[in-house]
């Protein structure tokens, strides 16, 4: 249906998603995929910006494919496609970058926290310019939507800015994306089990407080027991501190139960009962997807196959914002092969 709005997002092919990831982006996509044209990426080029085992991310980066179907993303509704299949991607970007003032990167806050506490000749230039690599991944699609969590806000408020100086100074080419912030319930923000004060990271925070998707079911259920709670040792949910109040909201974003339903249910009960329900309820969630996954990457060149199909949507799509913009700027046509 054309006139359904587009949407475009994606993940970094850095190990297996983990938990916020499912919650707070991958299961919203998979419920509202049917309602839009969907461009759901694996995002390696940003992977880039550090260092990374060539071997390692090509076997991640079909890994986090398989989760993305094996979630739910439905091909009928969505393309998936590896972000380096689309040439377009990568020109866009150095494109943008020359439209985009230094200060504008600076004031990044990623930027400023990945490269805290780093030698300025070791940080790698992709790390300053990559929000405008994440700009025009977005821009390539004619977006009207990006689901995004807060901490993204930021540079999709650039990527807002870039498309408007563009427009303004070159002509209409873009369209201006929307966030969609706010809008996924339960699990939208999950914190780190060690430290429920800070997002849940793989980089950011240790290993002890980030659940992967991936996790064996051993490793689920230790993570969970050891995660920090509050003072005391029987749950009041009206005055829950940070660490029980982001167990209760995982389980509930999990259950699909209510806030009332979730206070009713833990009310009065000693934190390691919460901890072992959280962990049932995590276990029973992902073992699921865990299996579909193995059948999956059991099965690379299938891998393969359906990421071509997925890139070979998404070319023709990107090709035409490009050449737009190529035009815009005076850059003369490719003839020939």
């Amino acid at each position: 249906m054309p006139d359904r709005p587009i949407v475009f997002s994606g993940i970094q092919p850095s190990g297996s998603p983990h938990l916020g990831n499912y919650l707070g982006a991958i299961r919203p996509w998979v419920a509202e995929q049917a309602r839009s044209r969907n461009y759901f990426c694996v995002v390696d080029l940003h992977a880039l910006t550090v260092a990374r085992d060539p071997a390692l991310l090509a076997e991640q980066t079909r890994e986090l494919a398989a989760v993305y179907w094996a979630c739910g993303i439905d091909p009928s509704h969505s393309t998936v496609f590896v972000q380096s299949h689309v040439p377009a991607h990568a020109e866009l970007a150095w494109l943008l970058t020359c439209l985009t003032p230094m200060g504008w990167l600076e004031r990044m806050t990623q930027f400023k926290e990945k490269a805290q506490g780093q030698q300025a000749e070791r940080v790698g230039a992709g790390l300053f310019t990559y929000p405008a690599l994440m700009a025009a991944d977005i821009l390539l699609y004619r977006t009207a939507q990006v689901p995004v969590g807060e901490d993204q806000r930021q540079h999709l408020e650039l990527t807002r800015d870039l498309a408007q100086r563009f427009n303004h100074h070159y002509g209409d080419t873009f369209v201006v994306p929307e966030p969609r912030i706010g809008q996924m319930g339960a699990g939208s923000r999950v914190m780190a089990l060690d430290d429920p004060t800070s997002k849940m990271s793989k980089t950011g925070t240790g290993e002890a407080g980030c659940v992967l998707l991936l996790d064996p079911p051993d490793a689920l259920r230790h993570k969970v027991l050891r995660a920090q709670t509050d003072s005391g040792r029987m749950v009041d949910p009206a005055r829950a501190g940070a660490g029980v109040a982001n167990l209760i909201e995982i389980w509930r974003a999990l259950t699909g139960a209510t806030p009332k339903a979730a206070a009713a249910a833990f009310e009065g009960r000693g934190y390691g009962e919460l901890k072992h329900q959280v962990a049932d309820v995590l276990i029973e969630t992902l073992l699921p997807i865990q299996a579909r996954v193995a059948e999956l990457v059991a099965d690379p060149g299938e891998i393969d196959r359906r990421l071509a199909a997925g890139a070979d949507i998404a070319r023709p799509e990107a090709a035409a914002t490009l050449d737009r913009a190529r035009q815009r700027l005076g850059l003369l046509p490719a003839r020939g092969g």
